[in-house]
């Protein structure tokens, strides 16, 4: 007899030939800056939590509180049984942080992407992504049944070379980019797109996933570090990182958001939030906006500490890459974020460089294809990390390269 799933083995192990398997790592207790892997204590450079809220105690009595009053689960599409008063709260307190009219929760960030591209735009319309834009924004396009047309790397030429010649042909547009780029750290060309999306009658959607409580003179994001806001656009995020909970939202006119409640079928069939996630994420962004109103706030204090790791790591890889004797090929990438990436020649490479540093205690994942066309060692710099653990950070990697 024929065996129909034969393939899957053969699949497998091609990915093993290739060196692109990937497992799960077995991380235990509370999340921060040092958590315990496998058994063993390292200092983590893989999360995403870059202000350290995940394991914050607001945050958690948040959760457990409403866990108290509502229990453990939402029950059903919001639309049905899942709406709470909490999640209207939250989405108020989005707006208010996005200085938005409205905004909408979705049950993840990859759920809101989903949600809003395949409301947004159809058959009949065009969109524009950047090539390295985030696997959700680019499974939302393919979804849409949209024409998607990918455009070279934050190359805004590129963007206004492929409007000339295609926006006339299709009902609406779309544009697409991350504002931090998740495997490489760099920023979007944010106000340059709004002009072209301006001048081609195009609508943008930004993926604030990397910038919320990062950027911005009150951790907004990055439409508020470019000076863009009030401006038209679609502000997607995410709950799951510098706001240390889960979830994604949509942030814009009160008439996107009615429009999304009405349209977008990862929110309309899908579990609301669970009240835990919920309030803890409230309970994030209440940090960033009330208590951020003090200089001694310990908001405040976290996310001078983030850049002030992020410069100070950033400058002393420099010099030791600078001053090395390295063989070994290897560029750390052009950052304006808490994510810092070393690319290397091969994803085997990458593997060695990883195991090593994990052998030091120093948790650093290798990212290699094909999630990024480049492997590449990804560091991602939390508020909560001591001098001394960065010291170390930097002294391990120039004995390797050296």
């Amino acid at each position: 007899m024929s065996d129909s799933y034969g393939w899957i083995d053969e699949a497998l192990n091609a990915i093993h030939r290739a060196n692109w398997y990937r497992s799960p790592k077995l991380i235990t207790g509370r999340a921060d800056a040092v958590v315990q892997l496998d058994g063993r204590s390292v200092v983590n450079f893989a999360s995403n939590d870059y202000l350290g809220l995940a394991g914050d105690e607001r945050l958690i009595q948040a959760a457990i509180a409403a866990t108290k009053e509502y229990g453990t689960g939402s029950t059903g599409s919001r639309l049905i049984t899942g709406h709470r008063p909490l999640h209207r709260d939250l989405e108020r307190a989005i707006a208010q942080l996005k200085q938005t009219e409205d905004a909408i929760v979705f049950s993840s960030g990859y759920l809101a992407n989903l949600g809003a591209i395949a409301a947004l735009v159809g058959k009949r319309d065009l969109i524009l992504s950047d090539q390295y834009n985030h696997s959700s924004l680019r499974n939302g396009s393919i979804l849409s049944g949209a024409t998607l047309r990918d455009y070279a790397h934050c190359n805004v030429a590129n963007v206004r070379e492929i409007l000339q010649q295609q926006r006339d042909r299709h009902r609406r547009c779309l544009i697409l980019t991350d504002s931090i780029f998740s495997m490489d750290g760099d920023l979007c060309p944010l106000p340059q797109l709004l002009d072209l999306a301006d001048e081609f009658d195009s609508m943008l959607l930004v993926d604030e996933a990397h910038a919320t409580g990062v950027l911005g003179d009150t951790g907004s994001g990055s439409v508020e570090h470019f000076g863009c806001t009030g401006r038209p656009i679609i502000q997607m995020g995410t709950l799951s990182k510098a706001l240390g909970s889960l979830g994604g939202y949509v942030a814009g006119s009160a008439s996107l958001i009615d429009f999304l409640r009405n349209r977008a079928a990862s929110w309309i069939y899908t579990t609301g939030l669970s009240p835990a996630d919920t309030a803890a994420a409230l309970a994030a962004i209440r940090v960033i906006t009330q208590d951020g109103d003090s200089l001694s706030d310990r908001f405040t204090n976290r996310r001078a500490a983030l850049w002030q790791n992020v410069n100070w790591l950033k400058q002393n890889l420099i010099t030791a890459f600078n001053s090395d004797n390295s063989t070994t090929p290897h560029t750390l990438l052009p950052s304006h974020s808490p994510i810092l990436c070393l690319q290397v020649d091969r994803p085997s490479t990458a593997l060695q460089i990883g195991n090593n540093l994990l052998q030091q205690g120093l948790f650093v994942p290798a990212i290699r294809p094909p999630t990024v066309p480049t492997s590449r060692l990804r560091i991602t710099v939390m508020a909560t990390h001591q001098p001394a653990q960065l010291e170390q950070l930097v002294e391990s990697l120039h004995s390797i390269f050296s």
